[in-house]
């Protein structure tokens, strides 16, 4: 499809990463692409390839309505939103506050969740439309340290389920992206989530294998760790197919992963976890 009958591309989430990737991409492609972020300053690359760029951050709801209202006041209806913005909660569950759970779903569920709902008049009345959610193998498959993160992605899954159905007679098309790891700033995040309750924490160890385990995980150098540029291109893709899929998974542990989990027994999954990620000495 071409990009003028598609129309302006929506993306959050781009001071780095795959937003940032997927920003130049569309922009290479001829596409009105607003690229968006809470810094405009990590925005500079993508101004100066083209795409219009906006301040945002998805848990504001005044900068929601503003973002997609400069979309709509220049172009029209949003042809296609890439909710992509969020981070990782990491952290043993006893010890992640409520707070930080509260401020997970703020960012990984609810910003993408609401940014929908404000796009969706607009395509309706276009007839047409599409929304890219970027989840997650770990809406698939959950592990231990990661509650909080896997059921932020569990819940974008299960809206989009519902979501996709309701506005397909509308002519608008719900497609999930579900990378397994990638090389970027995400680690960096992720460690910093993992809470501080000093060494009398019975999860001390625990955090210290966590945080080793997760930056041999997501290393460039990784088993099966892909680049930005390889999830950007399937979000490309996935929002400019003729007739996408439902969901694509973007790697050999995004494609392969939850099949072994669905056949693996749940106390042999758990028993591999904590050989993976041991909580105790010996």
């Amino acid at each position: 499809m071409k990009a003028s009958e598609i129309g302006p591309v929506l993306i959050t989430g781009c001071s780095s990463g795959v937003g940032r990737a997927a920003a130049a991409a569309f922009r290479a492609a001829g596409f009105e692409t607003f690229a968006t972020a809470r810094d405009l300053l990590a925005l500079e690359q993508l101004r100066a390839l083209g795409c219009a760029t906006l301040a945002l951050d998805v848990t504001d709801e005044s900068a929601r309505r503003a973002a997609v209202e400069a979309v709509e006041r220049q172009f029209g209806a949003v042809g296609i939103l890439v909710n992509n913005a969020g981070y990782g909660q990491y952290g043993p569950i006893e010890e992640v506050t409520l707070d930080d759970m509260r401020r997970q779903f703020e960012t990984n569920v609810f910003g993408g969740m609401r940014l929908s709902q404000l796009v969706l008049p607009g395509m309706r009345r276009a007839e047409k439309g599409r929304i890219v959610n970027v989840s997650s193998v770990a809406g698939r498959v959950s592990v231990m340290g990661g509650g909080a993160y896997h059921a932020a992605k569990f819940a974008i899954e299960a809206i989009a389920d519902a979501l996709r159905p309701e506005v397909e007679p509308f002519g608008i098309d719900i497609v999930n992206v579900l990378p397994g790891p990638i090389a970027t700033h995400f680690e960096a995040t992720l460690l910093k989530t993992i809470p501080e309750t000093g060494d009398d924490s019975p999860y001390a160890l625990f955090k210290e294998n966590l945080a080793r385990g997760m930056r041999a995980f997501l290393s460039p150098r990784g088993f099966g760790v892909m680049t930005a540029d390889h999830v950007a291109n399937v979000v490309f893709k996935a929002a400019t197919a003729a007739r996408p899929r439902t969901r694509y998974n973007v790697g050999f542990i995004a494609k392969f992963g939850p099949v072994g989990r669905a056949l693996a027994p749940d106390r042999l999954v758990d028993a591999v976890s904590r050989f993976v990620i041991p909580n105790k000495v010996g």
